[in-house]
């Protein structure tokens, strides 16, 4: 089987990021270049035909993601559930944990000026924060910092692509 075909079938079928490493595993391959030119190739193709989607890199992986000009049509067939929505405190939360990781939760209150043990388990839930650690060998306090699926979520490659904190805006 012609290893584009093969590369687009797997990303196709999949909804979570895959390295290059497990792609080149999952086709037997004992090099990731070929799987990295190909999906360079199978991005050309798309770019070519205009098509409605392209390879990105997420998350330490690759998915197949349809562009965000078609997002309002998506939106409209993909309901997004309130349950599943983070409130602003949150977000708030989940921004501090992002930037000062790891730290601990006395370490995100201290920069919000609130409690935040129900904020740190909400966004635990939500699986885009978890415990990485603890300060001391003994006992608590334990380390915070955010997971795979958050950058998926924000659409990041890795944490070096968060905006840099002095280019954002305080909010109105």
């Amino acid at each position: 089987m012609p290893l584009l075909q093969v590369l687009e079938a797997i990303l196709f079928s999949t909804d979570i990021p895959l390295s290059a490493g497990k792609l080149a595993e999952i086709v037997g391959l004992d090099s990731t270049k070929p799987i990295k030119q190909t999906i360079e190739d199978l991005n050309a193709l798309y770019d070519q035909r205009q098509a409605a989607y392209r390879i990105e890199e997420r998350a330490g992986g690759y998915q197949l993601l349809t562009l965000p000009q078609y997002a309002q049509y998506i939106e409209r067939l993909v309901r997004k559930k309130d349950e599943g929505r983070l409130t602003p405190a949150s977000l708030e939360a989940l921004a501090i944990v992002a930037y000062k990781q790891p730290l601990t939760r006395a370490g995100v209150e201290v920069i919000r000026g609130v409690a935040c043990g129900e904020v740190l388990r909400s966004l635990m839930e939500h699986n885009l924060v978890k415990i990485v650690g603890r300060r001391r060998r003994n006992r608590p306090p334990m380390l915070y910092g955010t997971t795979r699926y958050f950058l998926e979520v924000f659409g990041l490659a890795n944490l070096k692509d968060l905006p840099k904190a002095d280019a954002l805006k305080e909010p109105k």
